[in-house]
């Protein structure tokens, strides 16, 4: 072994202790195990199921040429992917790129309501105004008032929701997910090694596909590279589009997936984390997408301790991310899959998916004695679902229960 091979193979630590760690952070791919690879396919999964369609319902409503949803799929899924696969790399963390998906569901209502290119216009100064709070430091300073166990609380309500549509999931696909949940408890009863929530899906697919006959015989969107789009400036584009968005996004997207790395100790660069959404959101709105950015749901997921060893946890987040990057450029091939499963079958693989979620940040916010009204104001707010001022209940979820922990329970 040459000498410069060596140097970058083994580094001496602080104690004096030779450790591999250097060489492994300058070849992630080793870092991939079977359970951040699991979280990753998972959390991309999520992603390019229901949103999908949402954005393919939005550029309908809005009567978009064939072009234009083209770009907005292209935009979202690349730059959302590429997000995803720089953040991991970067930091060593698992933030998990994406698009907003109550961005797209608020769009949906919106498209019909402005020509393309002031959409394209809203989508830009949406991406601004998260560059600006990220730039200010706003964003982390809020966070950094939140104690962690109202963070936890906030997050297990979020998910809350998503997990208990595993039952009627399992009720409407009885063999479907009868076979995934008796999956899912053998291998957590009798195996270590390989994920028990892939190993529910994987159950899952295989008996979807042998028990229905998918219709994926439609040709798809032919497909058109995609192309700058010009956008159009207005004042009411600013009021109710690009403000509105970046809202959600903030408070949707970012504030959950702040929350996730939070609650699972992990230490987020906040200001940098809600600025780079924002850069990224600039550049995808250029190609007709509305944001490219931290995604909450799926940064819950490969943040888990599901994802495996703390330390590698971020592969999962670089594997959704390659996922979505190539999703993004052939997403005219595989949306008429996507348009072919059945709604329960999504909601079974998210109620697999956060479990886990579920389980540790319940565990995180209500073990402590500190903050226990705090804990349950910022679960039951979150788990409400209500929203203010397009201020979404996780941000309500923080922001009382940090009142409470620092008055009443201070």
């Amino acid at each position: 072994m040459g000498q410069m091979e060596y140097q970058h193979k083994y580094q001496e630590n602080k104690t004096g202790f030779m450790t591999k760690r250097k060489f492994n952070r300058s070849n992630p791919l080793r870092d991939i195990t079977g359970k951040n690879l699991s979280s990753g396919l998972i959390a991309s999964t999520l992603i390019l199921t229901g949103p999908a369609l949402i954005v393919l319902e939005a550029a309908a409503s809005g009567h978009f040429t064939t072009e234009q949803t083209i770009n907005w799929m292209f935009a979202v899924y690349f730059f959302g992917g590429l997000f995803g696969i720089l953040m991991a790399l970067w930091f060593k963390i698992p933030i998990t790129g994406g698009h907003s998906i109550s961005g797209v569901a608020f769009l949906a209502t919106m498209t019909s309501q402005f020509s393309y290119s002031q959409l394209i216009g809203g989508y830009v100064m949406s991406g601004i105004f998260i560059l600006l709070v990220g730039l200010t430091g706003v964003f982390t300073k809020i966070i950094k008032w939140v104690p962690k166990e109202v963070i936890a609380s906030m997050l297990a309500g979020l998910v809350t929701g998503y997990v208990v549509k595993l039952v009627p999931a399992i009720k409407e696909m009885p063999l479907v997910g009868g076979l995934a949940l008796i999956s899912f408890f053998l291998v957590t009863r009798y195996s270590k090694r390989i994920p028990a929530v892939m190993a529910a899906v994987t159950v899952a697919f295989l008996t979807l596909l042998f028990s229905r006959n998918l219709d994926i015989s439609s040709g798809g969107i032919p497909f058109i590279f995609p192309s700058l789009q010009m956008p159009e400036f207005t004042w009411m584009g600013m009021l109710t589009l690009g403000i509105p968005l970046a809202m959600l996004v903030l408070s949707n997207d970012v504030a959950p997936g702040v929350g996730a790395l939070e609650s699972s100790d992990f230490n987020p660069p906040i200001r940098k984390i809600v600025s780079i959404s924002g850069v990224f959101s600039v550049t995808t709105s250029f190609f007709g997408g509305q944001c490219a950015n931290i995604a909450g749901m799926m940064t819950a997921i490969c943040a888990g301790q599901d994802s495996g060893p703390r330390e590698k946890r971020y592969m999962g987040s670089f594997v959704s991310g390659v996922v979505l990057l190539i999703f993004g450029v052939f997403a005219w091939k595989v949306v008429p899959f996507i348009q072919s499963l059945p709604q329960a079958f999504v909601s079974l693989l998210g109620g697999f998916a956060l479990i886990s979620v579920l389980h540790s940040s319940l565990q995180k916010g209500f073990s402590g004695n500190q903050y226990p009204l705090s804990a349950l104001t910022a679960f039951i707010v979150s788990i409400s679902n209500v929203s203010f001022f397009h201020i979404s209940a996780p941000v309500w979820a923080l922001v009382f229960g940090a009142i409470v922990a620092r008055t009443v329970e201070k």
